[in-house]
């Protein structure tokens, strides 16, 4: 079985995966202070929830946007399974070309997603990250990432918005019950999500306009499922994508230098 953590600023992801198939898909808070062990004992208390053993992990690949923790993650999951644990960077071959001003800048989750991409849906993609923050990646008709956007992530924007107004009080995700609020609670739901969805259409629109062809949309993170549905255009949602990306890329980098 293959391992597959994605490390983000907010939430890391984890999933299992036995041939092509995820077994379990968990996530759970970044921590910037804990330790290797305090690490370690999370997958030990996720694998015995799943009934998996450290013993049936063969390998395992992580892709981070969080670099103080990323060897404390790898040296974590390698004390606990004993598995070579690859870790997405320069030298890593992902089968994605890069056409951007500095690909050392651009996050590894990006890429992770851009391989998952273009593995699945046909292309020019556009691929919608909604994590702590949102970001909207485009890739070409020729499978070469070209550029992306970067916006606040819907609970920033919330949060933003509750901590800067002080009679604003502080709501949940969920859907108003209709679209103009008739109360301050309502109001601010239907404003965020409804908003968030708004700007996503106009991004798709105006980045389709500027490619001047229609492009295949995807979308994952954690805030995706409640967004998406409430978009114009037609997006794929993907909640595995990332972990889908690193398998993907484990396998490439497997046969390249005959991992075992």
């Amino acid at each position: 079985m293959i391992l597959t953590i994605d490390i983000g600023n907010t939430n890391i992801v984890m999933g299992c995966f036995k041939d092509d198939k995820l077994l379990f898909h968990e996530r759970f808070g970044t921590n910037h202070k804990a330790t290797s062990l305090e690490y370690a004992t999370i997958l030990k208390e996720t694998f015995e929830l799943h009934q998996l053993h450290a013993s049936d992990i063969h390998g395992g690949i992580i892709s981070s946007v969080v670099p103080s923790i990323t060897d404390t993650v790898k040296v974590a999951v390698e004390k606990y399974t004993g598995a070579r644990i690859l870790v997405v960077g320069p030298g890593v071959k992902t089968g994605v070309h890069l056409s951007v001003d500095d690909p050392a800048q651009l996050g590894s989750d990006l890429v992770v997603g851009a391989v998952a991409g273009v593995h699945r849906y046909p292309v020019p993609q556009i691929l919608i990250d909604m994590g702590t923050a949102t970001t909207v990646s485009v890739i070409d008709k020729n499978k070469t990432f070209i550029g992306k956007m970067i916006l606040p992530g819907v609970a920033i924007s919330l949060d933003a918005l509750t901590s800067r107004a002080a009679q604003l009080p502080k709501v949940s995700l969920e859907l108003p019950r209709k679209l103009i609020g008739s109360n301050t609670i309502d109001s601010i739901k239907s404003g965020i999500l409804y908003g968030s969805a708004g700007s996503i259409d106009g991004l798709i629109d105006r980045i389709q306009e500027e490619m001047e062809e229609t492009c295949t949309v995807v979308a994952t993170g954690g805030l995706a499922s409640v967004i998406i549905p409430l978009c114009r255009h037609e997006i794929a949602f993907e909640d595995d994508l990332l972990l889908q990306g690193l398998l993907i890329i484990y396998q490439k980098n497997q046969k390249k230098n005959n991992i075992h």
